[in-house]
């Protein structure tokens, strides 16, 4: 290894990868963060190169050096089947070539419907949605790889996320945020009275973070820290109401039928349309395991809107890390 080698790689700068960095830079970890452009919002000594991350030769290349990669990739949303596969192997081919740990970044769709039982990770997998399927897919093919001694792999899963850089792409994100603060009603996803986990994402970052360093992580599943005392979404806008001093407002769901409707020319909205059944039930995601074994904390979910908040009223604080 070079001594001028990070001993991190991050695959991805959007929220996630900021997260993970932000982390890993506080414990004074040298880090190098991969992406489509070669920049991204990073402090002095964390290095940004440019890439294309499905492919092996560039991605194996990039990763010299490295004691641990970080997958944080999230191609867009309705390109997810044709593009994030050949991400994933495009990063799994760096981490094996090199011996490194390969920390893996994953949602919850694969488990399929709750069933009024929470999610953990012995749940078995049961999606019956396209992207569900797809997960499930690539999150066997990164276990495989472990179990056949090819390539050390631990595996992250978060609830919805929210909070800094969460933008658009978070249900409790500016269409919340932005409207509480201008005194227009807040607009979800979903139905709100439901109770629902949502991860703060700079505890996505902190937990993907353990999972590098712990040598208990690899050959497991592990659900990223949240806060046990899960509320409804409704619930939730109300503490952001209450945290900036604003009146309680109306939160309005976007409705089924304007959904499918947009869903017609809109491909986004298509993939969005299948996910729903997640707001149709109580949603719990059970982190237990990674705070009480791997001694993971999850932030408050009071502080973390609050924290959220302050990003929207210093917006500067939302990009520098």
């Amino acid at each position: 290894m070079s001594p001028t080698s990070p001993r991190h790689l991050i695959f991805g700068t959007g929220a996630i990868g900021q997260a993970t960095m932000e982390a890993l830079h506080a414990r004074g970890e040298s880090v190098r963060m991969v992406n489509r452009s070669g920049h991204a919002p990073v402090p002095e000594g964390v290095e940004v190169v440019g890439g294309d991350a499905s492919d092996p030769a560039f991605t194996t290349a990039v990763a010299d050096g490295a004691h641990v990669v970080y997958q944080t990739l999230n191609p867009p949303y309705d390109q997810w089947a044709r593009l994030f596969p050949a991400l994933q192997a495009g990063v799994l081919a760096a981490a094996q070539a090199h011996g490194a740990r390969l920390v893996s970044m994953e949602n919850v769709y694969m488990y399929g419907r709750p069933h009024g039982r929470p999610l953990t990770e012995d749940r078995t997998h049961d999606a019956h949605t396209r992207k569900g399927l797809l997960r499930s897919r690539m999150s066997l093919a990164l276990l495989e790889a472990h179990a056949a001694g090819r390539v050390e792999v631990t595996i992250g899963r978060a609830s919805d996320y929210f909070g800094p850089r969460g933008g658009a792409q978070s249900n409790l994100g500016d269409r919340v945020f932005r409207a509480v603060l201008t005194g227009r009603a807040a607009t979800v996803l979903g139905d709100p009275d439901q109770p629902h986990t949502y991860t703060f994402i700079p505890d996505i970052g902190e937990g993907l973070a353990v999972l590098g360093e712990h040598p208990e992580a690899p050959g497991q599943v592990w659900h990223l820290p949240n806060d046990p005392a899960t509320r409804t979404t409704r619930e939730l806008v109300d503490v952001v109401h209450r945290l900036a001093g604003r009146p309680r407002a109306r939160v309005r769901q976007v409705h089924p039928l304007l959904l499918r409707a947009a869903a017609v020319t809109n491909s986004t909205v298509r993939s969005l349309l299948e996910m729903q059944y997640q707001f149709d039930e109580p949603f719990i995601v059970d982190s237990t395991r990674i705070l009480t074994r791997l001694g993971a904390r999850a932030t408050l979910v009071e502080d973390a809107l609050g924290k959220t908040l302050a990003t929207y009223l210093h917006p500067t604080a939302r990009t520098t890390p």
